[in-house]
């Protein structure tokens, strides 16, 4: 697991820490061959959130979220944007198995994400998301956003 990786878990809800490192370590050694795992995205705050928001809507580029500061689960914690690390570069390539195990290695990871409870973005309907997996078993961000938070900001679950 590469230092981005740690650091960006290491700022996940408490809860879910813990989890996120056995995923990850799950999905590297699924990944005999070339490829990696790294978050690129977990932990966002409201005005990130919203800076997000605004691409593509008053600021310049692709809209690449619905999701305004305090409706997305990365602002609760529970959510983590990946790519694979082939050879020091990023791919988001879902396609290519690059450890010709007749499995392509973008859905090994999906797999054992699906297998700890994770949702995957790219089952969505309407606005896929590749690369976005959230723990969908905490209900909705409407819920969580009425939640009260702990000293360190996180929402506190009962």
């Amino acid at each position: 697991m590469d230092a981005p990786t740690k650091q960006r878990i290491a700022k996940l809800h408490p809860s879910v820490r813990e989890e996120v490192t056995q995923i990850i370590a799950q999905c590297d050694q699924a990944l005999t061959g070339k490829a990696k795992i790294r978050i690129t995205q977990g932990l966002r705050t409201n005005a990130e959130q919203d800076s997000m928001y605004a691409q593509g809507r008053t600021t310049p580029g692709k809209k690449i979220t619905n999701a305004k500061g305090g409706q997305s689960i990365h602002n609760y914690g529970f959510a983590v944007d990946i790519c694979l690390i082939i050879e020091g570069k990023a791919s988001w390539e879902t396609a290519k198995d690059w450890d010709n195990d007749q499995i392509a290695d973008w859905y090994e990871c999906v797999k054992i994400f699906a297998l700890h409870g994770w949702e995957w973005g790219g089952n969505w309907k309407t606005f896929k998301d590749m690369p976005h997996f959230e723990k969908r078993n905490l209900n909705s961000w409407r819920k969580l956003s009425k939640l009260k938070k702990d000293k360190n900001g996180y929402v506190i679950l009962s």
